[in-house]
């Protein structure tokens, strides 16, 4: 779906978008991928790596998401938009709230009406497990965002613009993950702070999540938010793999923060259908009963039961702290 389209990615100098770049340069022959950010640090950076030298469909554009003027700019001839770019930590949000609304929502919103005027073809917006059930300003400000991107298809009148959502959980080595985190409290001092000992994380690779938005992008009509099914882990867990021989500080559960996550909710299930691989949430606006049933069969899936959760307490699936010391090893850490 990517050979011989133009591909725009905000938010492109994050990890999600370094690691895009990446395996799209390895294995696809777009007409052009640009990176989409506000960080000419990082984009020289990336510029190093992946240069238009060795690859001469790589583009690079400074921008903001804020900013529409650019996007609109940038957008011109664009056939499938990205949407990566947000503030994402959510002690940061909590303390710059408008901060987080000005990129997360607004932002969004400019994303938006580019993409209509534009006439892009295909647009995903990558989402959250904290934008379900959100009690935290990051998680409300993504889930706005969601809101905003399902509705678009049909804010978009006439036009072919079809918008969908890429929803998935922690990722793992990701900028201000946890992973990083322990290593650095493991080589300073020994100890490893735990928040809560409880507490329950989703697990997924960089690689595994830009591979499912890509498998997404190839599947979405307009209207879904796409879940993949991975992982949980335990954080007690995640400290035994990463440091079997540190000691554990419980120092409490921050401002903002879930003791486990979801990324179906309850009400989320009477709108959700089950794959192998996969949940699928569909828009409110269509007729659920009999369209998310017709879409099951069609798909070969099951529409999710009643009162139906996907938490990361919850989940059947889950990793050991061995295993987890395996997968942490296969990145390099």
């Amino acid at each position: 779906m990517l050979n011989q389209k133009t591909i725009l990615l905000t938010g492109g100098t994050g990890s999600f978008g370094q690691k895009f770049v990446e395996l799209v340069c390895q294995n696809y022959q777009p007409t052009r991928l640009i990176v989409f950010s506000r960080d000419e640090l990082k984009q020289y950076e990336l510029q190093q790596r992946f240069s238009k030298r060795d690859y001469p469909f790589m583009r690079y554009f400074i921008g903001d998401v804020r900013d529409k003027d650019r996007l609109y700019r940038a957008f011109k001839g664009v056939d499938i938009v990205i949407h990566a770019a947000a503030l994402k930590q959510v002690d940061t949000c909590e303390y710059n709230p408008f901060e987080a609304v000005k990129t997360n929502i607004i932002g969004s919103s400019n994303v938006i009406e580019a993409a209509i005027d534009s006439d892009v073809s295909h647009v995903i917006n990558l989402s959250t497990d904290k934008a379900a059930n959100p009690i935290n300003l990051y998680g409300a400000t993504k889930l706005c965002a969601d809101k905003m991107f399902v509705a678009a298809n049909t804010y978009s009148g006439g036009s072919q613009t079809r918008f969908s959502v890429v929803r998935y959980g922690n990722v793992v080595a990701s900028r201000g993950s946890v992973v990083p985190f322990f290593l650095k409290q493991k080589e300073a001092a020994g100890v490893i702070p735990i928040t809560d000992e409880r507490m329950t994380r989703f697990w997924i690779t960089l690689e595994d999540a830009v591979k499912f938005v890509l498998n997404s992008l190839q599947d979405m009509q307009g209207g879904e938010v796409f879940v993949p099914k991975i992982p949980s882990i335990k954080i007690t867990d995640l400290a035994k793999a990463i440091a079997p021989e540190c000691t554990h500080q419980v120092i409490g559960i921050r401002p903002g923060e879930k003791l486990h996550e979801i990324m179906i909710s309850a009400e989320d299930a009477r709108y959700s259908i089950e794959l192998d691989g996969s949940f699928i949430i569909y828009p409110t606006y269509i007729d659920y009963v009999n369209e998310r049933a017709r879409r099951a069969e069609q798909l070969g899936g099951s529409v999710c039961a009643e009162g139906f959760v996907y938490g990361s307490d919850t989940n059947p699936q889950w990793l050991s702290a061995e295993q987890l010391r395996s997968s942490i090893q296969k990145l390099g850490y």
